[in-house]
């Protein structure tokens, strides 16, 4: 009886492996073992926003952030919309 729920639950791992292989493709699943290195950010809630100098929308001129804000709340949101 072990026997066979040991064999049923080999058997559901390997159909949610190639499930999700099928998916997400070989290589993204690949990548994203290899290369994802998230870990929890050091800044909390209520933090000061570090002063850092990005690129406007024309790619030509700098834009520093704190000289944006101007005493402004910042929201900072990182994702992706496509």
């Amino acid at each position: 009886m072990l026997k066979k729920i040991l064999l049923a639950l080999a058997l559901l791992i390997v159909i949610a492996a190639g499930y999700a292989v099928f998916e997400i493709g070989p290589r993204n699943i690949i990548g994203m073992l290899r290369y994802d290195q998230r870990r929890e950010g050091d800044y909390k809630e209520g933090d000061k926003a570090p002063d850092v100098v990005l690129k406007s929308l024309d790619g030509q001129s700098d834009v520093r952030l704190l000289d944006a804000l101007r005493g402004k709340p910042l929201v900072l949101i990182f994702g992706s919309y496509t």
